[in-house]
Formats: C-alpha cells, structure tokens, sequence
C-alpha cells in the first residue's frame, strides 16, 4: 500500500494532538486561576479545599459513561464525546459570565455559580479519560503519543495563560519605623494586579476548548467513516514480538486511519488477556504513576516550592507541565516496551517525588533555602519527575493499545482511579492534619 501524503499525516497528528488538549484544560484552568478568583469570592482561600472535593466527586463522570454504554451498547464514543466537549465548552463560558456572582445560602455567601460550574466541568474532564481513549483504539498507535502530547498541553497552556496574565506577582517593599524616615523594620509583600481579568482567562480558555471539539470533529470528517472495527481481536497483545508493534516502530508514521478500518483482524491464540499478570502490572503501574502525578504531588507542589520564592514556583509550574509534552515527543522516537524498563523509569521518578516531598515536609525551611542551588534542584527535580512519569504513562499506554477498544478503556479507568486515591490520600495530611506548613511572603522564617 502506498504511503499516504506527509500533508494529511501531520494534519492527523495535529488534529489528534488538539482533540486530546480538551481532556482536562477546563479543571486545569481553574486551578490557575484561583490566586484571582480568591481575592473576590467570598470562600476565600478555603476554596481550594471546596474544588478538591468537587473535582473527586467529579469521578461520578464514570458511573455516567458506565451507564451510557449499558443502555446504548454499540453506538461508540462519538456522542459521549460530543456531549464531553460541549459540557466543557459551555460550562467555561459560563465561568467567563458568572464566575464574581454570589448567592445568599442559610444567610451566608456563597459561590454558587463558580462551585456549580467546576463541578460540571470536572464531571466532564472525569469522564474524557474514559471516553477519548477508547475512541484512539480506532487509530494507529503513533495517533495515541500525538494525543498524550495534547494532553499534557492541557495543562501547559493553562499555566502560561496565567503567567502571562501575571497572576502571583509580588514585590517586597521595606516600610520606616515612623512615617517615611527612620531605618526600616518591616518588609510588607505587594502584590501587583493581573494583566488581565479573570472573566478574560476563562474566554480564551473557552476558545481552546472550542478549538478542541472543533479538531474531533475535523477527525470525524477525515475518517473514511465512523470506525467500528478495532485494530485487534479481543485478546490484549502486549509486547507479543513479531506482531503488528514491530511493524508499528519499522515505520511509525506511516499509517493513516483510514488504513485501520481495511484490516480484518486475526486471532492469535498466543494473545495475552486483558488482565494476565503482566498486563495487570501495566494497569496497576499506570494507576500508581497517575495517582503520583495527579493528586500526590500536586497536592505538595506549593509547600516543596515556594519556600525557594515565588520564581521557583512558577518555574517548576511552567517547566514541569512542559515536561509531558516533551516526553510525549521522546516516546515519539523512542519507545520502551520493556515491563522491567517501565518499572526502572518509575522508581527513579518516585526518587525524585520522595525529594519533592521531603522537601514539603521540611517547609518553610528546607535545606539549600535561599540558595540558587536549591531552586536549580527543587525546578530540575519537578522536570524530571514529570517528565518521567509522563514517558511511562505514554509508554503503558501505547503498549495496551493492541488490546483495541477495551485494553485503552481499563487504562483510563486506572487513569482515573489513581488520580483519585492520590487526591483523597493526601486531603488527610494537606487539610485536617496539617503536615505540611506553609510560609509567609516577604518574612524570613529560617533566620538566614
């Protein structure tokens, strides 16, 4: 078969790319913006605590889909999609419109409209992990990095929005003892205002996530049809040599979708099931690596970094969410299939998070603080750490990819349900016991 044009294989892996942007940019956007949205909603900076909350109860996204497929089995992923994409299309509209508005609850007020919108929003993003997945089962694996890499700008993009908004920037001014004279005795923080409003932010984060359901929609179209024979039979083959993976890195670019739907499975009776010990280590290693990332460290990422000032903050913010894409980049050119190799890269990626979080656990005052050798370690750390889960979260997830549709659904699932033990393991510690302590701007706690 003739290689398909270099144009139309780009155009696929840019449409891909963007559709897998709209996985969770809508969650990841408030997060960011919540140093603006705290100094005028009146939670203030227990809101935090109420989106963490909102966002676990957000997994009720998953019972949704599980519902879904039960009552409508055989209509695919395109309407959840859809109905994915549009709930966090407009639900971030909403936000841009009434994210300042405030409601009298039992004589108190409250955010209502803000709360209510993330909730929706993180009903969406909860439910993307188990619906874009099995939908790249339809598509070569090279397809399924390009949208790993959208995924990690997900978080990316929201993270420079915010900082080209300005959001955290602060200045430390002395104040004299008496009026304006007179040697000084106090430093006070100043914080500067944003660029730009929050009702703004969450436009052009609107217009992304627009941009997004429009790329699925350019894919539906580019699609000879809407796919429904899966690459594979039902076995999962991971790692089976001779198979269709080394045909996949002899030329790793060279198949377009519409070249999927002309191949008619073959059974192999040396295919590996669903949940064989060794795929069942890939969906257990997936979970473990997701919960680490997405609700661990996270969760310390403020305590690890700021004791260093706040150019370390968002230098590790900024470089660590371009970690993902990069590494989506590496898996690109080189893939480990190795299941001892994955577990190497993981262990060397918790060493990283066990320093992170010591360094959390000895806020305010860890070692090297005030130091350029400390921020260069706790930046470079938050790089690697990122960095080297994302390449495993690519890499397990490119493996399962032989086992079509079911194989890559059980690995949004264990996306999901790490994701959401690592956030409900650490609210104990982060907001009831107060382990970790927080510094205060522009007051010198360490005495040095």
């Amino acid at each position: 078969m003739a290689a398909p044009p270099l144009g139309q294989l780009v155009l696929t892996h840019l449409l891909v790319a963007l559709f897998g942007m709209g996985s969770w940019a809508a969650v990841n956007g408030i997060w960011v913006e919540l140093p603006v949205v705290v100094k005028e909603l009146p939670e203030g900076w227990s809101l935090p605590s109420y989106l963490s909350v909102l966002v676990a109860l957000g997994n009720l996204g998953l019972l949704l889909v599980t519902l879904w497929r039960r009552l409508a089995r055989g209509k695919g992923e395109r309407i959840p999609i859809q109905v994915v994409q549009g709930l966090s299309v407009v639900g971030t509209a909403l936000l841009a419109l009434l994210w300042h508005h405030e409601t009298s609850v039992a004589g108190q007020p409250h955010s209502v409209a803000f709360l209510t919108l993330a909730f929706v929003l993180a009903l969406a993003c909860c439910a993307s992990n188990v619906t874009f997945l099995p939908f790249l089962s339809h598509l070569p694996p090279p397809f399924l990095r390009s949208f790993f890499l959208g995924q990690g700008l997900s978080a990316l993009l929201p993270c420079v929005l915010a900082l080209v908004q300005g959001v955290g920037r602060l200045e430390c001014l002395p104040v004299p003892t008496n009026g304006t004279t007179g040697p000084p005795i106090k430093v006070f923080p100043i914080n500067f205002p944003e660029r730009f409003s929050a009702s703004t932010f969450f436009w052009v984060l609107t217009a992304l996530l627009g941009t997004s359901a429009a790329a699925f929609q350019g894919l539906m179209l580019l699609l000879p049809s809407p796919p429904s024979v899966p690459i594979v039979g039902p076995g999962l083959r991971v790692g089976t040599p001779g198979t269709e993976e080394e045909e996949e890195e002899a030329s790793p670019l060279q198949e377009l979708p519409g070249q999927v739907a002309d191949t008619t499975p073959r059974p192999d009776p040396k295919a590996h099931q669903l949940f064989s010990s060794r795929n069942a280590s890939l969906l257990g290693l997936l979970a473990v690596t997701n919960a680490l990332t997405n609700g661990v460290l996270p969760a310390v990422q403020s305590f690890s970094c700021l004791p260093y000032g706040r150019l370390a903050y968002h230098l590790a913010v900024v470089l660590g969410s371009s970690a993902n894409p990069l590494a989506c980049f590496l898996a690109m050119a080189v893939l480990c299939r190795s299941l001892a190799g994955l577990y190497g890269l993981s262990v060397l990626g918790m060493f990283f998070g066990a320093y992170l979080m010591t360094l959390a656990i000895q806020s305010p005052c860890p070692p090297l603080v005030g130091t350029s050798a400390g921020v260069i370690l706790v930046v470079l750390s938050w790089i690697l750490c990122a960095g080297i889960f994302s390449y495993v979260k690519v890499a397990i997830s490119s493996m399962l990819h032989s086992g079509g549709r079911p194989a890559l659904l059980a690995a949004g699932v264990a996306i999901q349900v790490g994701s959401l033990l690592g956030a409900i393991a650490m609210f104990p510690p982060t907001s009831i016991y107060r382990v970790f302590r927080s510094g205060e701007d522009c007051v010198d706690q360490c005495g040095s």
